[in-house]
């Protein structure tokens, strides 16, 4: 009978230790999961990348797009920080906290909820999500999602960071490249000095590099996030890969979005029947006199060479991972934040004589240390190609840009994918790879704006034709500038000078370009996507912009009343009392007399 009670005993202990091992198997996880390096591009055109049909040579991240999937139909929004706030968070801009640009909102605007200019407290970003699992995250880079104290990278998850606070700076040296930016950098939070041989490219991969490293020992995964300033205004590079374009651009800028819009049809990108518009910003490069043809052909030169040099340092951080085993435990994903800028700073008289007391702008120098460059509208165009508008606007040459994904397990290679997915997607789809849940409208017990994206992780796997369904409608807006997507449809609306102020509707799975119109054609799809976008606004508390408002006038006045007045006041003061100690002077001299 004991020998049976014990034998009971025994086997109720095996059970019990075998419910033990069951339930830790299938609480912990398979292991540490892959690392993760998102590489963002700043301002870079539709097909600006090798493998999206250009002639500018990123060999690196065309590699990224042979073994791993390129996305043909990926959207962003139309400027910088709305895109890095949603990017990092997985939720829409306006409930995140960049509603609109820090420098173009409104006075009505600025301090209401979703309109603070930096992250808002109840969103969480991916680095801080990953950090709870383990993860070593750093960034290198660009920020601008925060300048102070309480709103740079350490506050929002990433152990370690050299950032550039402000929306960017100059390439060669640290100072700002607009009078309403600081040019300051950031490392962990505290102001940071840049080297003598700072180039942004190089230093900023090496930063991430450094950071990588720094974590090796301890075998943990890593988040990296590599945020660089190229193609942005200013436009610099070393004439070591801007010199390769010699010549290359003396056809002009309609020659290029025609070439550019030939590749892309020959990829699959767009179809082959897809028309292209003519930008009314674009000048007629026929016209133009010898120099300045000879001019514009160097800007777009630079451009080329700041690309260039942007996928070589990129090259030396794949590179890295390769000797040091990481590679092949690496998901990559690249995109850029928005299209091409088409900005021409002379168009402002305080810009004119800002770049012209800072910087040398004669052709010889374009790209070098101390001289500025743009591209201007009419290359902008052609860095699009063979898309409509470039950044601010609503148009697809402003938030469809390249995107690609790879190293992802058991991934489809070499694929293009063309249906659609946002910014947003991006969060759900790194926690679905590494093997974390996403959260809903609570995080570590703390209420959260829960994700709006949709994982792609299928679509990469082919396990799946389409992350957004036909009837799933996904909003957009940004300094009154305005779109709904729902199934392969868009509505849009740009202001004035661009747009007409009026809404369109295109087929964008046969109309890529925006050209034809189906409004009226299609009056109840238009009627029921409106009722979309009204939903959509009052969903994500949009506020509405003036009538008269524009993006160029609003800055100019952030400049002045935000920045350069309140860090101007001591001079002021000085220059009241000299003008007061002088005019005592005279008085004095004058009853002496």
């Amino acid at each position: 009978m004991a020998g049976f009670r014990t034998f009971k005993l025994a086997v109720r202990m095996a059970l019990l230790l075998s419910v033990c091992v069951w339930r830790v198997a299938c609480a912990a996880p398979d292991g540490p999961g892959p690392n993760i390096v998102v590489i963002v591009g700043d301002d870079w055109g539709f097909t600006d990348v090798g493998a999206f049909g250009s002639e500018i040579r990123t060999p690196n991240i065309d590699s990224l797009a042979t073994s791993g999937m390129m996305f043909s139909n990926f959207h962003a929004a139309a400027t910088c920080s709305p895109t890095r706030s949603m990017l990092l968070t997985g939720v829409d801009n306006h409930r995140n906290g960049l509603g609109a640009m820090q420098d173009l909102m409104t006075d009505e605007q600025r301090g209401k909820p979703g309109y603070l200019g930096h992250l808002a407290d109840n969103v969480v970003t991916v680095a801080t999500m990953l950090r709870d699992r383990g993860y070593h995250t750093s960034i290198s880079g660009k920020w601008h999602l925060g300048d102070t104290p309480d709103t740079l990278p350490p506050m929002r998850g990433f152990d370690q960071s050299f950032i550039q606070g402000n929306g960017s700076s100059d390439n060669w040296e640290q100072k700002p490249w607009l009078p309403n930016e600081t040019g300051q950098w950031y490392e962990n939070g505290k102001p940071a000095n840049l080297p003598k041989d700072f180039y942004s490219s190089q230093f900023i991969v090496d930063k991430a590099i450094s950071y990588i490293d720094s974590g090796r020992p301890d075998g943990k995964p890593f988040f990296a996030y590599v945020a660089f300033q190229a193609v942005h205004i200013p436009v610099q590079a070393p004439r070591a890969f801007s010199d390769h374009y010699r010549g290359v651009y003396d056809g002009g800028w309609t020659a290029l979005r025609e070439a550019r819009r030939k590749g892309a049809v020959a990829l699959g990108l767009v179809p082959e029947t897809a028309d292209m518009v003519t930008m009314a910003s674009t000048k007629d490069w026929d016209n133009l006199p010898s120099d300045d043809k000879r001019d514009q052909a160097r800007r777009m030169e630079v451009y080329a060479g700041m690309a260039e040099a942007m996928d070589f340092h990129l090259g030396r951080l794949i590179a890295h991972l390769k000797r040091t085993g990481q590679y092949d435990n690496t998901v990559f994903v690249f995109l850029s934040d928005n299209g091409a800028e088409a900005m021409d700073p002379h168009e402002s008289a305080l810009l004119r004589w800002w770049i012209g007391s800072r910087y040398r702008e004669d052709t010889a120098s374009l790209g070098d240390k101390g001289a500025y460059s743009y591209i201007g509208p009419g290359w902008a165009s052609a860095a699009v190609s063979p898309l409509n508008t470039y950044k601010q606007w609503a148009g697809e040459g402003s938030l469809r840009t390249p995107m690609i994904i790879a190293g992802v397990k058991g991934q489809m290679m070499g694929r293009m994918n063309a249906s659609f997915a946002h910014v947003t997607d991006i969060v759900p789809t790194l926690l679905d790879i590494a093997g974390v849940g996403p959260h809903g409208d609570t995080y570590d017990g703390k209420a959260v704006e829960p994700l709006a994206g949709k994982s792609l992780l299928a679509l990469l796997r082919g396990e799946a034709s389409e992350t957004h369904g036909s009837s799933q409608p996904v909003g957009y807006e940004l300094q009154g500038n305005s779109a709904l997507f729902r199934g392969g449809y868009k509505i849009v609306k740009n202001r004035k000078p661009v747009g007409d102020g009026e809404w369109h509707l295109y087929d964008l799975v046969n109309d890529p370009g925006e050209v034809h119109d189906l409004k009226a054609s299609m009056p109840d799809l238009y009627q029921s996507m409106m009722s979309d976008y009204e939903a959509y606004v009052k969903r994500s508390n949009v506020l509405p912009v003036p009538d008269d408002y524009d993006y160029r006038s609003q800055g100019l006045h952030y400049a002045i009343y935000h920045v350069l007045l309140p860090n101007a006041w001591p001079y002021l003061l000085l220059l009241v009392i000299g003008i007061a100690v002088g005019i005592r002077a005279l008085r004095i001299r004058f009853r002496r007399g």
